[in-house]
């Protein structure tokens, strides 16, 4: 005699091939990710999921502004910018494996101190990881595949070019993407020529770019360039 709190034949088979197809659903799209990130090694990287995004809303709202990216190679970028960068965004960029496990938790204890305010604790590799593929939604799955996009960059690229494609798609400002369009945007002269300054203003925006280029003139951006343009010298480049 069948048990009433047992399940039906066919109800446990079409819900053992539903989680085999999930299950197989995940593992395509971790190999697609693989071998989009491996080809990364030496094609030129694809417009990224939060640029595409970003395109889609200011044509929807903003018809008129235009579109500013410029690919430019990583010697054509200021070393300036790149210390810059990786002294405001990640000063252990060179050394780490993609994830700052001490600075995650910091800001995880910090988030839950001031909720209002919203302490980040990604690393360069992982903002890179989530503009590239992923949603801006906070959820713990997103997470994960972050975490998971992360090793994958950090295992099939090297620190100089995850540096190079980042700084070529981050946002910096309304609808202005990477160090040559925002150096052509803020000081009209092209990235290689930034000085260690104007360097340092532009990686204090990244955090926040719409918000600060709204705010050219910000005491904060102001004092806090200064600050990161007296530490250049403390920041290795890959």
């Amino acid at each position: 005699m069948r048990s009433p709190f047992k399940a039906p034949n066919h109800i446990t088979n079409a819900f053992g091939r539903w989680v085999l197809l999930v299950a197989l659903g995940l593992v395509v799209l971790q190999l697609y990710f693989l071998v989009s990130i491996a080809a990364m090694a030496w094609l030129p990287t694809p417009s990224t999921t939060f640029e595409r995004s970003e395109a889609l809303r200011v044509w929807q709202h903003k018809q008129n502004l235009p579109w500013r990216q410029t690919w430019v190679d990583y010697a054509h970028i200021s070393d300036h910018l790149k210390r810059a960068v990786i002294v405001s965004e990640d000063d252990g960029f060179v050394f780490h494996d993609g994830v700052e496990w001490d600075a995650l938790e910091k800001a995880w204890l910090k988030n839950q101190q001031t909720p209002a305010k919203v302490v980040g604790g990604s690393t360069i590799t992982q903002q890179l990881a989530k503009n590239l593929f992923l949603s801006g939604e906070r959820t713990l799955l997103r997470k994960a595949q972050e975490f998971l996009l992360t090793y994958m960059l950090e295992g099939l690229l090297t620190k100089r070019r995850i540096l190079e494609i980042y700084l070529n798609h981050v946002e910096w400002g309304e609808g202005v993407f990477g160090a040559e369009a925002a150096a052509r945007h803020y000081f009209r002269k092209s990235a290689a020529q930034l000085t260690p300054y104007e360097a340092a203003r532009l990686a204090v925006m990244l955090p926040r770019p719409k918000y600060f280029e709204k705010l050219p003139n910000s005491p904060y951006l102001t004092q806090r360039a200064q600050v990161i343009a007296g530490r250049l010298g403390r920041a290795k480049l890959p």
